[in-house]
Formats: C-alpha cells, sequence, structure tokens
C-alpha cells in the first residue's frame, strides 16, 4: 500500500519561508483562495485573527504551501509555530544538483540568503549543510 505525504516545517514566518523555499528550489507558492478565506470569517468558522496579508494578498496565518512543477513530489508546507527552533533538525531536506553544479548551487542559495554550515564527504558523496533563514539545516548534494 502506497501513501501520499506531505512535508511540514515548523517555522515563524510561514510566508516568507515558502516564498523562500519555492525560489531555491523552483517550485510554486500555492495559491490561497481569497474567496474561500473570506466566507469562512464571515460564516465564523474562522476569525479575521486567523488570516493575515501577504503580497498584498489575504492568506491563512498558520501556513503556506509550495508545490513541485512535478505532480510526483510531495507538498511542503510551511507551518506557523511559536515555540523557537531547538537544536539540530532530526529531519531535512536534500537538495540534489549533482557534483558537477553543487558549488554554484550553493553559491546561489547563499546569495538568497542561506549560510553556509560545513561539508563532508563520505566515500564518494560529498555534501554541503546550510541552513535557510530560519535556520533550518538542508544539504546540498
Amino acid at each position: 500500500m502506497a501513501f501520499d505525504f506531505q512535508v511540514t516545517i515548523d517555522c515563524a514566518a510561514p510566508h516568507e519561508l515558502a516564498d523562500w523555499w519555492a525560489e531555491a528550489l523552483g517550485w510554486q507558492v500555492e495559491p490561497q483562495d481569497e474567496s474561500f478565506i473570506r466566507e469562512m470569517v464571515r460564516t465564523g468558522a474562522a476569525s479575521e485573527a486567523d488570516t493575515t496579508r501577504h503580497r498584498g494578498a489575504l492568506v491563512w496565518r498558520a501556513g503556506a504551501a509550495i508545490t513541485s512543477p512535478d505532480p510526483h513530489r510531495p507538498r511542503v508546507l510551511f507551518q506557523r509555530s511559536e515555540e523557537p527552533r531547538q537544536g539540530k533538525n532530526r529531519v531535512h531536506l536534500d537538495v540534489r544538483v549533482g557534483p558537477e553544479r553543487q558549488d554554484a548551487e550553493v553559491a546561489r542559495l547563499l546569495g538568497l540568503g542561506a549560510t553556509e554550515l560545513w561539508r563532508a564527504s563520505q566515500g564518494p558523496y560529498a555534501w554541503v549543510t546550510m541552513a535557510d533563514p530560519e535556520g533550518n539545516e538542508f544539504c546540498v548534494a
């Protein structure tokens, strides 16, 4: 039996982080339906406090998602969390670009606001561990 799944990342600023990761991966931020959000507030199913504005659009405060152009890849949801990040990630994303593109991709991500943490290798495999603007670790391999 196969299951569909998404990857969820807790963060302080989900809309900004979704924008950053969409740019980093070449994916799209999933649009949110303003008329649906307004209807939920109008009927009392949600409150104004559940919403915010991002890039001029009415969106749910709780989160934002990105999707790949390839429908077989999982959706990534950025979910608002009031708790600060503590310690090392227990799950992280690996951005696989191949050894011939690794340095260029690291440079591009640094230009977008990522931080390089360290480089490592095991046998023929080498990767660069980086952090996104909120400090979530990921690897470029």
